[in-house]
């Protein structure tokens, strides 16, 4: 046998690993179906409520209600309240300001992620979490176009970890088969922001002149703040890791280990094979 047969052979003949490729048991079917929907029940509905509060800090600056109330640029611009004038901006700096939001984000999304695995997932997204929602809040006290542009830099640089980050943290707790329809839930959460920030912005635009603060103000300060106090419900309620998942049983947490092993090596095995057929 030549070593390239040899090689070849090795890979494709060596043990089964994964559960998938074994005989259909239905007492261990059962088993890691009930392990997967407590972890859906304990993880998927979070993602997504923080996954809504990004989209609700992000959008709300363009948001487009119903009436001229619901739009931060020109919330009360009959009454020379809005935002482009208390702040003397230009439609074109106005266009800046929201697009220096997608070159951070775009520039920010992949560090983030060493950040999530360096720090633990909860620790992490708990602090992008507090820092989105301070710059958001930060903006209702924005004066001139280089604060309102800077502060969006900055919400640029806080969000831009949180979806690519919610993708890496699921690989910790689903195979890859299972995670496309969670990550559609979790995406799907911000189809609500349009919902509940036109609304929001509705009403906060009868708020104007509240306290000496303009409408527009207050719209960044209210949406801002449910991200802020959320920060310390992550950081104590979001699981990292299914080995230190106090809610799972021991042998629930071997379970969850040990799916994710063996499908991680029956991977490895596949993009081994191919590389050797490339080679030799």
């Amino acid at each position: 046998m030549s070593l390239q047969e040899k090689v070849v052979h090795d890979v494709e003949n060596g043990p089964v690993v994964s559960n998938e490729d074994a005989p259909a048991d239905p007492a261990f079917r059962a088993r890691e179906k009930a392990l997967i929907w407590k972890q859906d029940l304990r993880i998927v509905p979070l993602c997504a409520a923080v996954y809504l509060l990004c989209y609700l800090d992000r959008s709300n600056i363009e948001l487009a209600g119903l009436t001229e109330k619901g739009n931060a640029k020109i919330m009360n611009s009959d009454e020379g309240n809005d935002l482009l004038t208390e702040t003397k901006m230009t439609s074109y700096q106005y266009t800046i300001a929201l697009m220096v939001f997608l070159i951070a984000y775009a520039l920010f999304e992949v560090p983030s992620n060493y950040f999530l695995k360096k720090l633990k997932p909860s620790r992490w997204i708990a602090f992008l979490m507090l820092s989105w929602g301070a710059a958001t809040m930060g903006l209702g006290g924005a004066h001139n176009y280089a604060q309102v542009t800077g502060i969006r830099f900055l919400l640029g640089v806080m969000e831009a970890g949180l979806f690519p980050g919610f993708v890496y943290y699921l690989t910790f707790w689903y195979r890859n088969s299972e995670r496309s329809i969670r990550v559609a839930l979790i995406l799907a959460s911000a189809t609500l922001a349009g919902a509940f920030g036109g609304a929001i912005a509705y009403g906060v635009g009868h708020m104007n002149g509240v306290h000496g603060l303009s409408a527009w103000r207050w719209l960044f300060i209210i949406e801002g703040a449910p991200s802020c106090a959320s920060a310390f419900l992550v950081w104590l309620i979001l699981p990292d890791y299914p080995e230190s998942a106090n809610w799972l049983s021991h042998e629930e947490k071997e379970l969850a280990t040990q799916r994710l092993k063996q499908k991680g090596l029956k991977e490895a095995r596949k993009q081994c094979l191919g590389l050797m057929r490339k080679l030799f």
